[in-house]
């Protein structure tokens, strides 16, 4: 025990380099965990930078926030982490910091496009924004508890964002993923325009993130455009999200109350792209979808054999 602990020290100390250095979180931003037990919490120190953490800097506390152990004392935000672990047992690895593209769209309130990046699709699905509170509150780690069943990473407004998964390199993974495809969405909206897939190359993303294990919420709706953004629609108007910068592709969609609140078609006129391809529901794939869905496994399990 004593040595996989030391492992677990280690391996949190090795993902705050790499978050630091990848800009994520400057000075003492951000803050790690790692489930231990069923009534134990392993997490990262309160004023210290996550650029030169030592396994001796780490602290243990419990279920309730309580700390345990440790000679510096455990970061305020743990509450955040605890709330999402109680919430999903599945879940033993937390990650929080400040990614600057995926901060960018929590600050502007703008929902994160989906259809556009093969891995961004398997990875992510659709990203929900949390409503901002105060750090380090009850309050504030509550704002997750709505979107933590459908969803592996939440952007918080104003704040940052927070990954979570059975690993800790997975949960880190989902950090790098969304800052990197933030990153290359503005890039392409600096070029004047976004192109989506069609509604046969969505739909073959779906099918293949099922084969491999990855659940998406957007499976299950109905009547709905899968790139629209629906998912977490009913929390927008509470949280000031609203679709400005990134229009979804206009496809003609049908729209039902478990769909959409407003029961109408988000699509705007001004969209960015011109498809009229009407929605349907997800069904067995087509030769050419199953040679779709092949090629993307191929190029997504060399990307997980690199990690």
């Amino acid at each position: 025990m004593v040595q996989n602990l030391h492992k677990m020290k280690q391996e949190m100390c090795e993902i705050g380099r790499r978050m630091y250095a990848k800009g994520y979180c400057a000075a003492n931003d951000g803050n790690i965990s790692y489930r231990l037990s069923e009534k134990e919490v392993l997490c990262t120190p309160t004023m210290v930078s996550k650029g030169f953490l030592k396994p001796e800097d780490l602290c243990t506390v419990d279920l309730e926030g309580n700390q345990l152990s440790g000679r510096r004392k455990r970061t305020s935000e743990i509450f955040l982490h605890l709330a999402i672990m109680k919430a999903r047992p599945d879940v033993r690895a937390v990650v929080h910091c400040h990614p600057p593209h995926a901060t960018a769209f929590g600050i502007a309130r703008e929902p994160v496009p989906l259809c556009v990046m093969p891995e961004a699709e398997i990875f992510l699905g659709e990203v929900p924004i949390a409503k901002y509170a105060l750090p380090g509150t009850k309050e504030f780690a509550e704002t997750v508890l709505p979107f933590v069943h459908k969803a592996n990473i939440v952007i918080l407004a104003n704040h940052g964002t927070v990954s979570y998964s059975d690993t800790l390199e997975k949960a880190y993974w989902w950090t790098e993923v969304l800052d990197s495809y933030c990153r290359i969405l503005m890039l392409a909206r600096s070029l004047g325009n976004i192109h989506y897939f069609s509604e046969s190359e969505a739909q073959a993303l779906l099918q293949l993130k099922e084969k491999l294990g990855f659940q998406d919420p957007r499976a299950e709706l109905k009547n709905c455009d899968i790139c629209a953004n629906d998912v977490f629609r009913e929390s927008w108007k509470e949280v000031g999200v609203e679709q400005r910068a990134f229009q979804p592709p206009r496809r003609g969609c049908s729209w039902t109350p478990g769909c959409s609140s407003t029961g109408t078609s988000s699509a705007n006129p001004g969209s960015q792209d011109t498809s009229q391809q009407d929605s349907a529901p997800l069904g067995p794939a087509s030769p050419e979808q199953e040679a779709l869905i092949q090629t993307i496994t191929d190029r997504v399990m060399a990307i997980l054999s690199q990690g």
